[in-house]
């Protein structure tokens, strides 16, 4: 039996790739004329990226970036500039709040830079919150009055409160700006609720924090040369398990709150349906973020 367990367990982490791509996919199709063109800029810039890496080499790039993370280090208020970044990409529409984050952790070592990225993310989180619901509060109940599955989700948050929140608020989807505008466009949620929710995505910080010190014990040549091979690879394995463990976190996260919120006690099972399906598509209607009331 247990074996018979194993093996499905594999066969479904083994199909999480397809389940991912299956997913993307749907959302890509779903996608009006403006947000397609925004992707295959996105997409260009990528692969400009990923050119310049191979011809530029890894290790120079690499190199670069390690100087100047360790200049930004020794600045006396280079925290303040990474800290006021991820301030600001707290806002929609920026975003990189992940890879700011892990810059963090890449110039600071884990321990510090997960303190900075800890503090911003609480300051930034709760002042776009803050500012988006001043802002926006008309425009909101305009749009959430004409939209059913904003409507089921907004019931479902004030009925459950704080628990469901929590558990919001570390799905990776919405990514962390919409997730700011997400709660800021629930009226239910207090901003000591929203703060308190935040606090429980600091495990995800400190894992890029983490994953960006490694990267950076790789990246200076100097450091490499003085280590011998084995802990050449134990650094990698590091930076790629922690890679692999936070993509695997975040996909049983967003699952767990999806079938969590889908079979929620007390509440009808379309106003469930609803609710995890305004979850899943809020970064692209974003009531806050310039979407038209529907009609």
């Amino acid at each position: 039996m247990t074996s018979d367990n194993s093996d499905s367990r594999l066969r479904q982490l083994a199909r999480l790739p397809n389940i991912y791509a299956a997913h993307a996919l749907n959302r890509y199709r779903r996608l009006g004329t403006f947000g397609k063109m925004v992707f295959f800029i996105w997409a260009l810039i990528n692969v400009s990226l990923v050119v310049f890496v191979v011809v530029v080499t890894p290790a120079k790039i690499f190199q670069f970036l390690y100087d100047k993370s360790t200049q930004l280090s020794h600045t006396r208020f280079g925290f303040l500039a990474l800290g006021g970044l991820i301030f600001l990409v707290s806002f929609p529409p920026l975003i990189g709040h992940t890879t700011t984050v892990t810059v963090c952790g890449f110039a600071y070592g884990w321990k510090i830079g997960f303190l900075i990225a800890a503090i911003a993310s609480i300051v930034g989180s709760a002042s776009s919150f803050s500012v988006l619901r001043l802002l926006f509060s008309s425009r909101l109940r305009q749009w959430s009055m004409k939209n059913d599955k904003f409507m089921a989700l907004e019931s479902v948050v004030k009925e459950k409160g704080l628990p469901l929140i929590i558990l919001i608020r570390i799905s990776p989807f919405p990514p962390w700006v919409y997730s700011n505008s997400l709660f800021a466009s629930i009226e239910s949620v207090a901003l000591w609720q929203f703060v308190v929710a935040t606090t429980f995505v600091f495990p995800k910080l400190l894992l890029h924090a983490f994953i960006g010190s490694r990267m950076a014990a790789l990246s200076d040549g100097n450091q490499r040369e003085e280590m011998d091979t084995s802990t050449k690879i134990l650094n990698g394995c590091l930076v790629g398990g922690g890679i692999v463990i936070a993509v695997l976190a975040s996909w049983f996260v967003y699952n767990l709150v999806q079938t969590h919120i889908r079979k929620l006690e007390g509440v009808s099972p379309a106003v469930d349906e609803l609710a995890a399906e305004a979850i899943e598509d809020f970064d692209e209607e974003a009531p806050l973020l310039g979407g038209a009331p529907e009609s």
